[in-house]
Order: structure tokens, then C-alpha cells, then sequence
């Protein structure tokens, strides 16, 4: 019992050191960098700026009861978008909610407090998977059990990738969770629990859950081949059982997710192109980045362990040769295209084609633990260790990823774990042999930190941290907010992808994985425009569209501007069919409208008092009227420009100047007045009241007429309305039968929600049917 006792207790110390490292080294790292929150440079790139930190924001207002909408239906974004993949996708993470604690000001604080926060954890999880695979050597087997899980938790992937894709940390926390799930199913214990750590790192980020599935599934059956006496069939179907109830539990969120994905405006199809091999060995070092290929570092100690298992004779044969044949063999996938696939659920990424690098890391620190374990190498083992690392850090020097940095911190790195492993093992050599290799992981996990820190901001897309001028644009926005009578639009300039989520308002723009194509087609038939290939859309600043989407406030020029000609958010249309867009904008809109509000351009130019628009959306460059100047910034398939305005046309004969070889150009000229007219006798059908709820909406039309309602909301899949009313598609909007009562009450469920439930609700029933059989069968009979 003592002995049991003070393992534990060595196990609980481990891992908070571990956690401990980890926090130290990011911290330490980022403020050399002088990187946000320790300096003037800002975190604020990519993904980072605009979706993770956005959609934190809108977590918060969920949280606090001040979003528009619900868990199932965003009435902020993209004028009413499903949230629950988004969810699923961005803040399903047992950590999200933590953001709750910190003002909503200092959200960007909050985002970085869970960044750090995941990696200590992902740190500590690793180490008490080591300290229960292995006693390890001796005395320091505590300390070194820390430094292999902080290092595993401060591998290159974590430090160059993770860090600004926090949803993916997740992934690098359940690899060691579900190790040990598999460690529980080789001996038949934690029948119950198994399962809901399965379904937990799931549901925390399906993704990479699914690569550290995989690399899970390979451990343990390099696990099993090193262990005498286990029935290997028995113990591969509980771990099917255990993983596909552990996945089903998680149905709920990950069926809407899957078929969110479906609905979703196709990204960017990629044929896979491995990376040089000179160039994947060069990631192996610390202070090295590349977007293209695999952040593979992970401090020295581990590959110098890993190597000595090579020529370890005390090692048992199979564990001195299958743990570094796993190691090469994930590194080998990494490069070869179907296993590529494999990795990335059969679909090359948009971005870094190297996501599943932490599994990699992972095993690699379990084979370095498995030598450890062992106990220390000896000379000849640790020269031969040496030697391997040698061999791949010179593979790697033609390698233009490859910098003085890199070379001399991994020179240094190894000269002092090796002279660690030299000292004497116990009294004050043994202290100083763990401050030279914690040192050594220190070191080079927050020189790696720094240098990715560096490096991300002048090769990726980076945006202006949030600071009192977009914290006076919220102010202006919430006070000019009058939903659900109007919608407030935070306009252009954009500040993120996702700005009504992170500044406020019911806006157009959104991006996310999930973008409903029905959205994407519909903005773009209007001249909305776009990046990221049509998942990131932009705000559309046209007084038409703001007319037909109820947008009454929208921040322009540094200030709210209010208009009063718009439309409520559901309105009754006269019978007829529904629009069928053609290739002009300017045309669709007077479609969606159902009046004429623009005239054609006379010998070139528009007449005076009109409001001149340019729809260019491959042009990239300025466009002029006269004196006032925009630029546009277009070029399918990645970009669209949006249709713009160069203002009132004051003078007789002033032409519309267009960038050159923008491809296809056209320009309208919106007349007010009609517009006016156009909207005050929609206004005459248009409903009485209106409430939107935080799955739906219910509204009050003038009864007995016949037409169509039609909400200005995009017409995505999961909408239905009371009465049996299906709703159509009317120009890409929501639209049913106008009813005889005169009152529509429509909810949105995300589609797969009942299935999902379904499903979740049969793994919950099979796995407690499960645990009770095994209980019965485990009493004795009388």
C-alpha cells in the first residue's frame, strides 16, 4: 500500500511539473517574442483573428443570454446561419466555456488563457500516460516522466500550429487520453468510463480526434505484439466497441457537424504534394517553420531516447524494434498520398497538409519513454542514440527550412542531455543532470515558440488586434441595435471574417467551415463579395439588399448611419413565381425587390442624382467617379470583389473608371426615390409583429390574402413551419404559402439533430445494457 502510495503520488508530480513546463516555456516564448499579451506584436492572424476569437466572442454572449439566437440558430451571421456545427466544430471543447470568466473586452485574453492552458493539460495527460505504462528508471523516474509529457506537449505542431488553431489542442490532449483508454481495454477495466473519455475528446474537436483515433489504434496494437498472453482478437473488439460507443455518445453534435459539411459551399479541392524529404527532416529541429510541412520538432531528449532503443540489448526484442518501426512508419505516411487521405479523413486540407504531426510527436515519446522505462542507456546505447540524431539533423542540412538557430540549439540540446545521461544518477548529479535536460526542453520549446511567433506574422494573412476603436464601433452598434425591428450591419472596413459575431449587429459576413452554399449562391447572384473561395463573405454595403434584409443601421465612415428604407423581416409577396436569377446583379436584385430602382448607364454615364454603383468582381485595383476613389480587391476563384458605390453622380457625362483587365464589368445607377416607393408599398404586406426566438421565428401577416411570405433569412436545410407549410426557396430566401390565419410560426432544427440524438441515445442504452451484463456475470453464483 505505501508503495502504491507514493507512486501515485510521483504520478500527481509528474504531471503538474509537466503541466508547469509546458506553461513556462509558451510564456517565456511568446515574451521574447514580444508577442501579445506580453508586447505590442499582436497573435491575430489567420483563422485565429477570424473564426476561433469570433466565435469565442459569440460563445460568451451565448452564455451570458445576450446573443441573437441560440445553439441551434445564429441570427447574427450570414442574416441566420445554423450554429450547431459551428459549435461543433469551434466550441465544443470542455475549455470553450471558460471564456465566460473574463470580461467580454478581453476575449483575446480569454482565447490565449485556454491556448496555454490546453497545452499544460495536453502536457500533464501525456505524462500520466507514461507513468502508467512504465515504472521507469529508479529514483528520477518522476522528474523524467514530466519532461517527455511537456515535451510531447511543446512539440513543433503545437508551438507553430496549434497555438493559433486552439480548437486543434484538443486533438494533442486526447492522444494520451485515449491511449490509456486503450491501455483499460488490453486489461478489460473501465468498461463505462472508456467510452466517455471516447466520446469527450470527440466531442472536443472531431478532427483531429479522428487522427489521434488512428494513432491510438496503432499503439495499441504495437502494445499488444509487445505483451505475452493477451487474446488479441478479444482485445481489438472491445477497443471497436469501446470507440464506436465512445463516437456514438457524440452523436448529437458530430451527425449535424457531418452533414453541416455537406451543406456547406465546397472549399478548395487539393492534390497532395509531399514535401522534400530534406525539408521534413529540417522540421525535426527546434526554431524552424513552414506552412507546408510537418512542425515535427520535439525537443532533443526524445529523439535521442527514441534512437537508443536501436541498440538497447536489455530492451526485450519486440519493443526494441516496433516502437521505432511505428515511429518511422507514421513519419512515412505522413509523405505518401493514399495514407495522406487516410489522415485527413480522405480530403487534402485547405492550408497545412501535415495536421496529424502531434501523433507522430506522440509516438515518438513513447518510444523514447519505452527506453527510458528500461531504465538509463548505457554509453554504448546513448553513442549510438547520438548517432541517429546526427544522421537526421545532416539529412536535413541542404534543407533552405534550416537555420544557424536550429542547428546550434539542437547541437547544444543534445551535448546536454547526453552529458545528463553520462553524470552520476544520484545526489547533486542527479539534480544537475535534470536541470540540463529540462533546461535543454525549455530552452529549445520557447526559442521554437519565439521564432514561430516571428514567423507567422510575416507569412500568413495577420489582422489589427482588437483595441479602442473597435470597442467604440461595438458601443455604436449596440446602441444603434433595434432587433428584431431592423437589422444592424457592422460594415465595411471589415475588421475579422466573422464581425457581427465579434462587434455586433445581424449582419451578412460570416465565415466558417459550415458556410451554407445556398448563402454563398445567393449573395454572389446580389454582388456580395468574398474570399476563401466563397466561405468567408463580406458585407454587402448596397441600400437595396439592406432594403430587402431589413438592415436599418450599418457602420459606415467611422459612424452609425441610419436609414429608414428597409423592409421588415418578413413580408407578403403578390402570387407568382419566384425569382430566377440571371447574370446581372443589379437585375437580381430588382428580382428579389419586385420593382425597377436602377436605370442603365446613358452613353456611359448614369444620370444626375443617381447613385452610381460598380459590380467588377475579378477587378483588383482603383475604380474612380470623378473625384471619389475606392479600391477593389477581386480575382476568382479565390476573391470576389463586391458591388460598390462611387457615390452620387453630380455632374452630366462623368464615366465610371475601372480597373483594367478586371474581366467583366457592369455598373447601375440606383434611384432613391424609386426605391422608396418600392419599399413603402411592401410595407403595406409586410408583418404586424414579429418575434424571433432562438430557434425559429413567428410573425403576423395581414390574413387571407394569397402569395408568399417570404423571411429575410437564406433558405438553408432544417427549417419547417407549423401547419404542415414546407418552406420554398424565394430568390434564395426563406418563403411558404401565405396562410389564411395570417400567422406563421417556423423552428429550425440542423439536420441530423434527430438522428444524432437517436444514435446517442442507443450508444447510452447499448453501453449501460453492457456494463450491467458484465456486473451480473461478474457475481458469484450460489
Amino acid at each position: 500500500m505505501p508503495n502504491t502510495a507514493q507512486a501515485s503520488s510521483n504520478t500527481r508530480r509528474s504531471s503538474l511539473l509537466a503541466a508547469l513546463l509546458a506553461t513556462v516555456a509558451v510564456c517565456a516564448g511568446d515574451a521574447v517574442a514580444r508577442v501579445f499579451p506580453f508586447g505590442p506584436r499582436h497573435r491575430a492572424v489567420n483563422d485565429l483573428a477570424n473564426q476561433f476569437v469570433p466565435f469565442h466572442a459569440h460563445l460568451w454572449d451565448l452564455l451570458h443570454g445576450r446573443a441573437d439566437g441560440g445553439l441551434l440558430l445564429d441570427w447574427r451571421a450570414g442574416w441566420g446561419t445554423s450554429f450547431l456545427p459551428d459549435y461543433g466544430t469551434y466550441l465544443s471543447s470542455p475549455f470553450a466555456p471558460l471564456v465566460a470568466l473574463l470580461p467580454r473586452a478581453d476575449i483575446e485574453y480569454a482565447v490565449y488563457g485556454i491556448t496555454v492552458l490546453k497545452t499544460a493539460v495536453a502536457a500533464a495527460a501525456m505524462t500520466f500516460l507514461l507513468r502508467r505504462l512504465g515504472p521507469g528508471p529508479g529514483a528520477g523516474a518522476w522528474w523524467w516522466a514530466a519532461v517527455l509529457g511537456a515535451a510531447y506537449a511543446l512539440c513543433g505542431w503545437s508551438l507553430a500550429e496549434g497555438t493559433y488553431n486552439p480548437m486543434w489542442l484538443d486533438g494533442l490532449i486526447a492522444f494520451p487520453l485515449l491511449c490509456l483508454v486503450g491501455e483499460w481495454v488490453r486489461e478489460g477495466r473501465r468498461p463505462l468510463l472508456g467510452p466517455l473519455v471516447v466520446a469527450v475528446c470527440w466531442l472536443a474537436n472531431f478532427y483531429t480526434a479522428y487522427m489521434a483515433t488512428l494513432g491510438a489504434a496503432l499503439v495499441l496494437l504495437v502494445r499488444l505484439a509487445t505483451t505475452d498472453g493477451l487474446r488479441v482478437r478479444t482485445v481489438v473488439v472491445r477497443a471497436v466497441a469501446t470507440t464506436a460507443l465512445g463516437i456514438g455518445l457524440a452523436a448529437p453534435v458530430l451527425v449535424p457537424v457531418f452533414l453541416g459539411s455537406r451543406h456547406a459551399h465546397p472549399g478548395v479541392v487539393r492534390e497532395f504534394d509531399p514535401a522534400a524529404g530534406t525539408d521534413v527532416l529540417a522540421r525535426l529541429l527546434p526554431a524552424t517553420y513552414g506552412f507546408a510541412t510537418p512542425a515535427a520538432f520535439v525537443c532533443t531528449a526524445v529523439p535521442l531516447l527514441a534512437g537508443t532503443l536501436l541498440f538497447r540489448r536489455d530492451v526485450p526484442g519486440r519493443e526494441r524494434w516496433l516502437w521505432p518501426a511505428l515511429c518511422a512508419a507514421v513519419a512515412l505516411s505522413m509523405q505518401w498520398g493514399p495514407t495522406h487521405l487516410l489522415w485527413h479523413v480522405f480530403a487534402t486540407p485547405n492550408g497545412s497538409p501535415y495536421r496529424q504531426t502531434f501523433v507522430l510527436s506522440g509516438v515518438l515519446v513513447l518510444a523514447a519513454w519505452t527506453a527510458v522505462s528500461h531504465g538509463l542507456p548505457d554509453r554504448r546505447a546513448l553513442l549510438g542514440g547520438a548517432g541517429v540524431v546526427v544522421v537526421l539533423a545532416a539529412g536535413a542540412l541542404p534543407s533552405e527550412v534550416v537555420t544557424r538557430w536550429a542547428l546550434l540549439l539542437a547541437g547544444a540540446g543534445l551535448a546536454a542531455v547526453a552529458g545528463a545521461l553520462l553524470l552520476p544518477r544520484r545526489g547533486r548529479y542527479g539534480i544537475l543532470a535534470a536541470l540540463l535536460v529540462t533546461g535543454t526542453l525549455l530552452g529549445q520549446a520557447a526559442a521554437t515558440t519565439a521564432y514561430a511567433d516571428r514567423e507567422r506574422l510575416t507569412r500568413l494573412d495577420d489582422y489589427p488586434p482588437l483595441g479602442p476603436e473597435e470597442e467604440r464601433r461595438a458601443a455604436a452598434l449596440a446602441a444603434a441595435d433595434g432587433w428584431p425591428a431592423y437589422r444592424t450591419d457592422t460594415g465595411l472596413p471589415r475588421f475579422a471574417g466573422n464581425d457581427p459575431l465579434l462587434l455586433g449587429g445581424q449582419g451578412a459576413a460570416y465565415y466558417s467551415s459550415h458556410t451554407p452554399a445556398v448563402l454563398t449562391e445567393t449573395l454572389t447572384a446580389l454582388g456580395g463579395g468574398w474570399t476563401s473561395r466563397g466561405r468567408n463573405l463580406l458585407s454587402l454595403d448596397n441600400p437595396v439588399t439592406d432594403a430587402v434584409f431589413g438592415v436599418g443601421a450599418r457602420w459606415r465612415d467611422g459612424a452609425v448611419d441610419r436609414t429608414d428604407t428597409y423592409l421588415p423581416l418578413v413580408t407578403a409577396r403578390p402570387p407568382g413565381p419566384p425569382p430566377v436569377y440571371g447574370p446581372s446583379p443589379f437585375r437580381n436584385q430588382e428580382l428579389l425587390l419586385g420593382a425597377r430602382v436602377y436605370e442603365a448607364p446613358r452613353a456611359g454615364a448614369c444620370p444626375v442624382g443617381t447613385e452610381v454603383f460598380l459590380w467588377a468582381p475579378d477587378a483588383s485595383g482603383p475604380a474612380r467617379l470623378g473625384t471619389h476613389t475606392t479600391h477593389l480587391l477581386g480575382g476568382r476563384p479565390k476573391r470576389s470583389a463586391a458591388m460598390t458605390s462611387l457615390g452620387i453622380q453630380r455632374t452630366a457625362g462623368t464615366k465610371v473608371e475601372a480597373p483594367g483587365g478586371g474581366g467583366k464589368a457592369e455598373v447601375g445607377c440606383l434611384d432613391h426615390a424609386r426605391l422608396r416607393e418600392a419599399v413603402t408599398a411592401l410595407r403595406t404586406t409586410s408583418a404586424t409583429t414579429i418575434r424571433p426566438t432562438r430557434d425559429g421565428i413567428s410573425a403576423t401577416v395581414p390574413a387571407g390574402g394569397p402569395g408568399t411570405v417570404v423571411i429575410a433569412a437564406p433558405h438553408i436545410a432544417g427549417w419547417q413551419c407549423a401547419g404542415g407549410a414546407r418552406p420554398t426557396s424565394y430568390g434564395g430566401l426563406l418563403a411558404l404559402p401565405a396562410p389564411a390565419s395570417g400567422t406563421i410560426d417556423c423552428t429550425f432544427r440542423p439536420p441530423g439533430l434527430r438522428a444524432g440524438l437517436a444514435t446517442g441515445a442507443a450508444a447510452l442504452t447499448v453501453l449501460l445494457l453492457w456494463r450491467l451484463t458484465a456486473i451480473r456475470r461478474s457475481r458469484p453464483r450460489p
